[in-house]
């Protein structure tokens, strides 16, 4: 009896511990299928997205990341644009004006340059004596060129500046290429548009960021002529002449004293004639205020006569 229960019991364990290992092969199974299905999925996924932003993007994309690189790293994709100029004021000799402006008229057409403006002023005397000029020269010769303006006359000041529109110019190749590639997209979309009003609305953006592509290219133009021609202002100038001293002696000084008596008189004629309307409407006000005056003290008279004579006769 013993023995059968013993054996019975070593029976169950055996069941037990079998079922225990089939249950857990068949778990472990399913959630390794599972976790293939799962797998699977998001590899299909990942893929999917893939294949989408290789399809939205860009032929120009690694380009425009390179220079975004670049643009962060600091590093500029063009080399350095500096607007030099310069401003030098020069003392010529007494008469020599005139051809000092042709020479400085030369410098300027030798060196690939030209001359932007002239400006000229005579003396109390009549004869031109002082001006300005204002000369574009290539950026590579500005050194030599004011060199050369030295040696015209004598300098008395000169001042010479350089403003870096790098960074500027960087920015404007930039947003050149973001709005060059817009308009590729919008070119694209309006051959490819069969609704009137998308086509409107296409057309509208596009005309805006054409216009904001000449803008950009407008700026960028301008730069380039700045940098390419440096600007010198030039002022040019004779000596003035100074007043000559008159000497001593009697008759200078009767001279001098006459010219003095005849400017007071002068003044003191200047003086009254401004003021003679005045001294007429002064006039006028004393001779109105002397009659009323006169014309009472006679009816004062009158009135004590007669007072006088009534009494008389009482």
């Amino acid at each position: 009896m013993k023995k059968s229960i013993a054996g019975a019991f070593v029976l169950c364990m055996i069941l037990i511990i079998s079922f225990g290992i089939i249950f857990t092969g068949c778990s472990r199974m399913a959630s390794e299928q599972s976790a293939a299905v799962d797998e699977g999925y998001y590899s299909e996924d990942a893929k999917m997205a893939e294949t989408t932003a290789a399809a939205y993007m860009p032929e120009n994309a690694e380009e425009m990341a390179a220079g975004s690189e670049s643009a962060g790293s600091g590093t500029p994709s063009v080399s350095l644009k500096i607007i030099k100029s310069a401003y030098i004021s020069v003392q010529v000799e007494k008469g020599s004006f005139q051809n000092k402006m042709l020479e400085l008229t030369l410098i300027a057409e030798r060196s690939g340059g030209f001359v932007s403006n002239t400006e000229s002023y005579s003396n109390p005397e009549g004869n031109i004596s002082s001006g300005r000029i204002v000369i574009r020269v290539p950026g590579e010769k500005f050194n030599s060129v004011v060199e050369e303006i030295k040696k015209v006359g004598d300098v008395k000041s000169i001042g010479i500046s350089g403003q870096d529109v790098t960074q500027e110019y960087v920015d404007l190749e930039s947003r050149l290429r973001n709005y060059e590639a817009q308009e590729k997209v919008l070119l694209d979309l309006m051959s490819k548009s069969t609704d009137v009003s998308d086509s409107i609305e296409v057309q509208k953006e596009l005309s805006n960021v054409q216009g904001e592509i000449e803008v950009i290219k407008g700026r960028m133009n301008y730069l380039d002529n700045m940098v390419s021609l440096s600007t010198i202002d030039i002022n040019l100038y004779e000596p003035e002449v100074a007043a000559p001293i008159e000497g001593g002696g009697f008759i200078n000084a009767v001279k001098r004293g006459t010219e003095g008596a005849v400017k007071v008189l002068n003044g003191i004629a200047f003086f009254f004639i401004a003021i003679s309307p005045l001294l007429v409407l002064a006039g006028i006000i004393i001779l109105i205020v002397w009659g009323s005056i006169r014309g009472r003290n006679k009816r004062r008279a009158k009135r004590a006569a007669q007072s006088s004579q009534q009494s008389s006769e009482k």
